[in-house]
C-alpha cells in the first residue's frame, strides 16, 4: 500500500496528568543487521550509500566549540513552559486539512493507565506540519466501546510547538485487564479511534499473555505489509525492538517502494542530523498506513537501537569518531524526536542527550518484562566493530553492554520478581553466534558476543536470581533466529538457562529468503540455533502457566504491496523446563 493524503504528528503535551511515574510502575541491503564500524580516527565507516555521503551534510551543520555545544543542548531541552505562554493558540475550527494525518498510538499498559499519542499536523511533510509555531487545544476521550457509548476518561491538552505539535496523554483511573478505544478532537476534526488496553491487576494470577515482537522498518526497503496483517493479529501488546526508523536518505520514490504516482519531498533524500530532520523523518514513516493500522491496534512498548540515531553508535562514540561534544548534538535531536513521536511516558522525557529508556512492565504474576537499552550506555565496540574473532580487548570485564547501573537495575528486579516468566526484550543478539566453521570462528563485536563477560554477568544474575523461566526478545539481524541459551555455548550438552526468540524485520533487507546465503553454515556452526529464516515479518508469542509458544510470521515480498502472511515455524518451551521443542 501506498500512503495517502497527509499523515499528522501528535502535539507533544506538558503530562500534566501523571508527571512522576516511574518506569518500574506495572507494566539487507546492510549485510548482518548493521553496517560495520571501522576504527575511529580512519576516517569512518562505509555505509550502504557508499563512503558515508553524509559526511559533508553533517559538516556543514558541524558545531567547533564546547560553548556552541552547550547552547545547542540547552535548545535541546526546552520545556514546553518556557514557550507555552508566548506561543499563540490556533483555533482548531480554523485547521483547513485533516490535522490527525500520523495517525494515533498508545503504549506501556499499567494495570490502570496506559499513554495515548498523536500529533497534529496538517502538513506532515512540512517543518512545523504546517502550524506557524502556534498551538492547538487538543480533547481525548477513552471509553469501554467502539461507539464511545460509554466514556470513562476525558479531557483537554495543548499541542506545543516545542514538541513538534505532539500529544502525550497519560490517562489513569482505568480498570486492569481490559480493553479501551480512544480518540482525539481538534475543531471539528475527530481521529481516527484506537484499540488499547491495561495490564492486568499486579498480583492476578493471569492465564495467558498473548504478544508479538516487532524490529527494523526502513521504510526505503519496502513496505509494512507485516504491520498490516499484525493489526489483524489477535495480540494484547507488541514490543518494538529498534529501528524504528533509518537515517539513511529516501529518494523521491521512496527506495524500493517504487512510488509511480506519488513524489516524497527532497527533504528526505539526506541522511538525519537535525532536530527538525529527524521529526520529518518520522513524520514519512508515521504517514505509512499499515504502521497507522498496527499502533491503531494494539498498544506498543518500544525500545530503540542504533538507526533512530547513527548506526552502530556506541554511547557517545559515533561512527566518524567525531569529538563527543559534536557526537552528543546529535543524539540529543534524536532522542528529543524519538520521545515526541512515540508513546512514551514523562519519566522517558529526555534531557539533552540523555535519556531513561530502560524500564519494567509487568502482566499480573504471569509475566515480567525488563526493557533495555543496550546503546546508550554501551562501551565501544571492540576491534573498530565489524567481525572479528573475540579476544582481549571484547573479553576484557571491564566493557559493558548496559552500563552498571542498568544491569544492576536488572539483576535487582528478578530478584524481586514474581513472575513465572522474565522476559527481556532488548536489541542485538545475545546468545553466541559464530559466524564461519574455522577453529576460531569470526563473531559479531556489535551484539553480545563483542562483551562476553556483559552476556556472562547478566546470566550469572539470572541463575543467582533464581529466574527459571528467561525468555530474551531481539531485533536488529534482519532475520528470525530462535535459540536455545547455553550455560556454556561451546558445549551442547551443557545446561539450558533460557531462550531467545530473534523478530525478523518488518522491511529492512527488502524481501529476503527462507534460506540465506549462511543459512547451512550458522546452524551447523551454532548447535543451540534452533532455526533461521530471512524473510521479513514479526514473532508472535503467547505464554500460558505451562508454555511459551512462539510463531515466526513471514511475508513472501516487501518490494510489492500486498503480500500474504504465513506461519513459517512454531516453537514451544515448557515453563520450568527451558528449551525449544518445534510443533
Amino acid at each position: 500500500m501506498r500512503p495517502t493524503g497527509r499523515h499528522t504528528p501528535l502535539p507533544a503535551r506538558s503530562l500534566t496528568e501523571r508527571q512522576l511515574l516511574t518506569p518500574e510502575r506495572s507494566l539487507t541491503p546492510y549485510g548482518d543487521g548493521h553496517e560495520p564500524r571501522r576504527s575511529h580516527g580512519t576516517g569512518g565507516r562505509r555505509g550502504p550509500h557508499g563512503p558515508r555521503a553524509a559526511v559533508g551534510h553533517f559538516g556543514r551543520r558541524r558545531f567547533l566549540t564546547i560553548g556552541a555545544a552547550a547552547t545547542a543542548l540547552a535548545f535541546a531541552t526546552q520545556v514546553p513552559a518556557t514557550g507555552a505562554a508566548a506561543a499563540r493558540e490556533l483555533d482548531g475550527a480554523r485547521i483547513a486539512g485533516e490535522p490527525f494525518t500520523l495517525g494515533v498510538a498508545s503504549g506501556d499498559p499499567l494495570p490502570d493507565a496506559v499513554v495515548l499519542w498523536t500529533r497534529v499536523a496538517p502538513d506532515p511533510y512540512e517543518p512545523g506540519g504546517g502550524l506557524a509555531g502556534q498551538s492547538v487545544s487538543v480533547a481525548w476521550e477513552v471509553a469501554r466501546d467502539e461507539r464511545f457509548a460509554t466514556v470513562v476518561r476525558s479531557g483537554t491538552t495543548l499541542a506545543l510547538p516545542e514538541y513538534n505539535h505532539t500529544v502525550h496523554v497519560d490517562v489513569d483511573g482505568l480498570e486492569p485487564g481490559r480493553t479501551y478505544w480512544y480518540r482525539f478532537r481538534t475543531g471539528a476534526w475527530i481521529s481516527e479511534t484506537g484499540r488499547t488496553r491495561t495490564a492486568p491487576d499486579p498480583s492476578s494470577d493471569v492465564a495467558s499473555l498473548s504478544f508479538a515482537a516487532v524490529s527494523c522498518q526502513a521504510y526505503h526497503d519496502g513496505y509494512y505489509t507485516a504491520h498490516r496483517h499484525l493489526a489483524q493479529d489477535d495480540v494484547d501488546v507488541v514490543f518494538h525492538l529498534g529501528d524504528y526508523l533509518y537515517e539513511y536518505a529516501v529518494n523521491s520514490a521512496g527506495g524500493a517502494r517504487g512510488y509511480t504516482d506519488l513524489v516524497l519531498p527532497d527533504a528526505f533524500d539526506r541522511e538525519t542530523v537535525t532536530l527538525e530532520e529527524y521529526r520529518l523523518r518520522y513524520a514519512l514513516y508515521k504517514s505509512d498506513p499499515d504502521l497507522r493500522a498496527v499502533h491503531a491496534a494494539h498498544p506498543f512498548v518500544v525500545a530503540w537501537d542504533d538507526h533512530e540515531t547513527e548506526n552502530n553508535y556506541a554511547g557517545a562514540v559515533d561512527e566518524h569518531g567525531s569529538p563527543a561534544a559534536e557526537f552528543l548534538l546529535r543524539r540529543a535531536a534524536a532522542y528529543r524526536a524519538y520521545w515526541e513521536h512515540q508513546p512514551l511516558r514523562a519519566a522517558q522525557q529526555p534531557v539533552g542527550p540523555d535519556m531513561r529508556l530502560y524500564r519494567r512492565l509487568h502482566w499480573g504474576t504471569l509475566a515480567q518484562f525488563d526493557v533495555l537499552d543496550t546503546r546508550q550506555y554501551r562501551s565501544d565496540q571492540a576491534y573498530g566493530d565489524g567481525k572479528h574473532v573475540p579476544g582481549p580487548e571484547s573479553d576484557d570485564p571491564a566493557r559493558t553492554m548496559t552500563g552498571a547501573a542498568q544491569e544492576r537495575w536488572l539483576i535487582d528486579g528478578w530478584r524481586a520478581s514474581q513472575a513465572l516468566w522474565n522476559v527481556m526484550p532488548q536489541q542485538v543478539c545475545f546468545s553466541q553466534r559464530k559466524l564461519d566453521l574455522t577453529a576460531q570462528p569470526l563473531m559479531s563485536m556489535d551484539a553480545w558476543d563483542g562483551y562476553r563477560a556483559s552476556r556472562g554477568r547478566i546470566l550469572a544474575g539470572a541463575r543467582s536470581a533464581g529466574v527459571e523461566n528467561l525468555m530474551v526478545l531481539t531485533g536488529d539481524v534482519h532475520v528470525g533466529y530462535a535459540f536455545d541459551i547455553k550455560a556454556d555455548f561451546d558445549d551442547p550438552a551443557s545446561r539450558t538457562l533460557g531462550t531467545e526468540i530473534v523478530a525478523t524485520s518488518i522491511a529492512s533487507g527488502r524481501d529476503g529468503a527462507e534460506h540465506p546465503a549462511n543459512w547451512q553454515t550458522y546452524l551447523t556452526a551454532n548447535p543451540h540455533l534452533r532455526f533461521y529464516d530471512g524473510r521479513r515479518g514479526y514473532v508472535r508469542v503467547r505464554l500460558d502457566r505451562a508454555l511459551a509458544r512462539a510463531d515466526f510470521r513471514t511475508v513472501a515480498a516487501v518490494t510489492v504491496p500486498d503480500a500474504p502472511v504465513s506461519t513459517a515455524a512454531s516453537f514451544v518451551t515448557e515453563a520450568g523446563n527451558p528449551g525449544l521443542m518445534p510443533v
